[in-house]
């Protein structure tokens, strides 16, 4: 302030007389506010600044103390996609491995896993998921399942096969129980997944062996059957050989009946239509050389003899027997050929039937044993099927009995023991920073722009241009 004593310590020059800047140029003469004027404001409200620090910091410390508490739990698994089902093993191609884990997450965040979630935990009955909700009950699931995917993360750990599956809740147990059905469900599912087509494979299986055991026992009862009817055993070849060399043996036979027959017709025609070959029998030759030799005696004895002479008679009587001889003879050659004849047709007949009875049945016998070797081939295909089937049963129902799974629990979540937030501390420092900068900022803005006041020589000499040639201390109250 400049003093109103008319005596000054000493002696000044004489003040320069400087216009007073107008209106529009005193913010721009301002060149902004010193450290004088800042203290000047700052000791003057510093009051004031006192009440707002105090007053914020107490109303913080109450909001922040009344904020809702929400816990964090964490269940955590380990996905093994390279263990392979021994019924189907995987193969990833391509590169296929590397969306593996992605895709299980979104299977974990997607309405597969939560729905069952939401029903096993019956969600829809906790005012904390429906918020009030009051549409159909489809509706009604579908807001629960989002609600509960807004508190649920899922992530990978860095450069590993683990999965963190977080809950957030307001309360501990929840938030565990949450991540832990989360967990549950979802490996549950996978388990079936992997097994369930492995454990479909072996019932089929079974099913199939049963089959193959009945087409088995069927083809062997067929077979007994057949054999039972037919009287007939095992096939045996060698039997099958003796039956066909009785069938040639006949065939052979009768081909010798057959030429006995033909030769004894051809005979008996060249007999009708010559004598000679009856003549040429070695009987019939003796009398006929017998009776040329009579003939001759008789030609002779009659050059000498008369025709009543003994010998002539005697001669006479011999030609006669022997011609009657000669003529028996030939009769008896005759008929004893056409016995023959008749005999050698009848034994042609006979070898002819035998040989047509023993080729219908060596058929109907061939024929049965083709039949018989069909079923036991049927059978044979059977019983080699069912045997190979059944070779792999066990091993198929023990790859199918096993937990395979791609995915292990490795931890489950448990109920934290501190809210993850809010972080109370830190709201609290940044609420007394924001009440530090409040107590600050409001006694500068009330002071530059509702009551503005002169507080030092820097406000006479920034704004209004006016030198000050001294500043004196507060003056002492005056005696009344």
């Amino acid at each position: 302030m400049i003093s109103s004593r008319p005596v000054l310590p000493a002696p000044a020059p004489e003040p320069v007389i400087h216009s007073m800047p107008g209106s529009d140029d005193e913010e721009s003469s301002a060149g902004g506010m010193s450290l004088a004027q800042i203290i000047c404001i700052l000791r003057a409200y510093w009051r004031h600044s006192l009440v707002i620090v105090v007053a914020l910091i107490g109303l913080s410390f109450g909001a922040i103390k009344m904020l809702p508490k929400s816990y964090v739990a964490t269940t955590t698994l380990m996905v093994n996609f390279e263990n392979k089902d021994p019924l189907a093993g995987r193969e990833f191609v391509g590169g296929g491995g590397n969306t593996y884990i992605p895709t299980q997450i979104e299977l974990i965040m997607s309405g597969v896993v939560l729905g069952p979630v939401v029903e096993h935990l019956k969600l829809t009955s906790d005012p904390q998921f429906t918020r009030g909700f009051a549409g159909s009950t489809a509706a009604l699931n579908e807001v629960v399942v989002r609600n509960l995917r807004d508190m649920l993360q899922v992530q990978q750990g860095v450069s590993s096969q683990l999965l963190y599956i977080s809950a957030t809740a307001k309360s501990p147990e929840s938030a565990a129980q949450l991540a832990n059905a989360v967990a549950d469900e979802y490996l549950t599912q996978e388990r079936q997944r992997t097994n369930g087509p492995a454990r479909e494979r072996a019932e089929r299986y079974s099913k199939q062996l049963a089959e193959l055991r009945a087409k088995a026992i069927a083809g062997q009862d067929r077979v007994t059957e057949f054999r039972q009817r037919n009287a007939m055993t095992e096939i045996d070849a060698d039997k099958m050989d003796v039956e066909g060399a009785t069938l040639n043996d006949l065939q052979q036979k009768l081909e010798a009946a057959q030429n006995q027959r033909r030769e004894l017709e051809s005979k008996q025609i060249e007999a009708h239509a010559s004598s000679d070959a009856v003549l040429g029998t070695e009987s019939i030759s003796s009398l006929r050389a017998k009776l040329t030799g009579l003939e001759s005696q008789m030609a002779e004895a009659r050059t000498t003899m008369g025709p009543k002479h003994p010998k002539v008679v005697e001669l006479q009587s011999q030609i006669d027997a022997t011609r009657s001889s000669l003529a028996s003879e030939v009769q008896s050659l005759s008929a004893n050929s056409a016995v023959q004849l008749t005999r050698a047709r009848d034994l042609e007949a006979r070898y002819q039937a035998a040989v047509t009875a023993e080729r219908t049945r060596l058929l109907e016998r061939r024929g049965l044993q083709d039949e018989e070797a069909k079923l036991v081939l049927e059978l044979q295909s059977a019983q080699t099927t069912y045997k190979k089937a059944l070779d792999g049963y066990d091993q198929i129902m023990f790859a199918s009995s096993g937990n395979y799974t791609d995915v292990s629990l490795i931890s489950r979540a448990d109920p934290p023991p501190k809210p993850s937030k809010p972080n109370k501390a830190k709201w609290f420092a940044i609420a007394c920073l924001f009440s530090l900068g409040m107590a600050v900022a409001g006694p500068f803005g009330y002071e530059l722009f509702l009551n503005r006041r002169l507080r030092c020589r820097d406000d006479l000499e920034k704004h209004f241009g006016i030198p000050v040639l001294a500043q004196l201390g507060p003056l002492p109250a005056l005696p009344g």
